[in-house]
């Protein structure tokens, strides 16, 4: 006979609870699933990080840092920079000579990063604020990078090699989804930034099985969101994945706008911060169970800005409504794709706070976007706006 985990017990408690009115009581969750910290390279300590988020009105994130989980003994040695000589100092401060383990030598200034389990307490609030234990699993084939953000893993999964980009996705794909039987435990596997060092087509991610999730906007400065003259943008990648998964019978792939954060010291475009894209989930609970569910369901949306007051499909009409800003100007774009074409089109646009479409039978799927007048702080790339995406949804027969 299995035995439960104590989560596991907690979260079924917590549904058996919550059933009667489940759909009254759904909240919308703010997270950013890619951050990365002096667990790899990102330039702060993870607690400062969480700090900010939990500050800056995050319900959760995730520590993605790469091929690692913030576990056992790790030091980290503080640069000289003055910069960051009076970031540790200020870590210091906030948290005390009796949490932070550090010495001082002829080398510089070592510090011992706390782990996961031992910071968790510091933020995590139930209903308020939760960390999701996650894994950036990276991989290279002669010098193109396929990195995979593993969201809720157990223990840490080794990167797996191949002759291909597509096998490389494929294997590492394979390697989450295996942890996930193994375990027992709902593990969000989402591939990142795809036109970093255009290493990914999406003519690779059509030939993947299993690819559900993937970044249609990362805040890192060097992902080619935007693509090129000759590269597509990642957004055009999107929807041309999902004219062949659904003309295949596969899945939809949703997409997912993250931080990708790394530089907490310097700011600009040419630094990779925090605060650019995250997900906002509609689910029952902040946990980690409820969370991958509806995100597997499609219930999120994406966001750089916008907020939604409401996104909900049903007999096959997408209604939406946006949360306003006084002063701001908003365009919603309804986009959708058609068997036999393999290209979507932008069908309809309406200027104002609410619209919606109705699906017909020969397109296969619908989704929005919505473009804000409104100028992003601290862009991605200079002259951005602030912008949401609302996931496809298929036409139900």
């Amino acid at each position: 006979m299995k035995t439960c985990s104590l989560q596991k017990i907690k979260f079924v408690i917590c549904v058996l609870l919550f059933t009667s009115t489940l759909q009254a009581q759904q909240k919308w969750y703010k997270g950013n699933l890619h951050t990365h910290s002096y667990w790899s390279d990102g330039d702060e300590f993870p607690e400062m990080i969480m700090d900010w988020y939990k500050k800056n009105g995050y319900d959760f994130v995730a520590l993605s840092d790469h091929n690692i989980i913030a576990e056992g003994e790790k030091w980290k040695k503080i640069r000289k920079d003055s910069l960051y000589q009076v970031a540790f100092q200020q870590y210091l401060e906030k948290y005390g000579e009796d949490w932070v383990n550090y010495r001082t030598d002829s080398a510089g200034t070592h510090v011992q990063l706390k782990t996961l389990e031992e910071f968790r307490p510091l933020f995590e609030k139930e209903e308020e604020f939760m960390i999701f234990r996650a894994e950036e699993v990276t991989a290279y084939l002669e010098g193109k990078a396929v990195h995979m953000g593993a969201i809720n893993v157990q223990e840490v999964i080794e990167p797996q090699k191949g002759n291909t980009i597509v096998e490389l996705i494929q294997n590492n794909l394979d390697a989450i989804m295996a942890q996930e039987k193994k375990s027992g435990e709902p593990i969000l596997q989402h591939l990142n930034h795809p036109n970093f060092t255009y290493a990914i087509s999406a003519e690779d991610i059509i030939q993947v099985d299993g690819e559900r999730f993937f970044e249609v906007f990362n805040g890192h400065p060097y992902v080619n969101n935007y693509g090129d003259s000759i590269h597509s943008s990642t957004e055009e990648m999107w929807d041309r994945v999902n004219i062949a998964y659904l003309n295949m019978g596969k899945p939809i792939m949703y997409g997912l706008a993250t931080d990708d954060s790394h530089h907490y010291h310097k700011f600009g475009s040419k630094f990779s911060n925090a605060g650019r894209g995250w997900v906002v989930v509609k689910a029952d609970i902040l946990h980690p169970h409820s969370l991958i569910r509806s995100m597997e369901a499609g219930k999120f949306y994406s966001s750089t800005g916008v907020e939604m007051e409401k996104v909900s499909f049903s007999d096959n009409r997408l209604d939406l409504k946006i949360k306003t800003e006084k002063g701001v100007d908003y365009t919603i774009q309804f986009i959708t794709a058609k068997k036999d074409e393999p290209e979507t089109k932008i069908v309809k646009t309406v200027k104002g706070t609410e619209a919606s479409y109705q699906i017909r039978k020969d397109e296969l799927f619908v989704r929005a976007k919505i473009l804000s007048s409104k100028p992003k702080k601290n862009p991605y790339r200079e002259g951005d706006v602030e912008v949401a995406w609302i996931q496809p949804y298929v036409y139900q027969k």
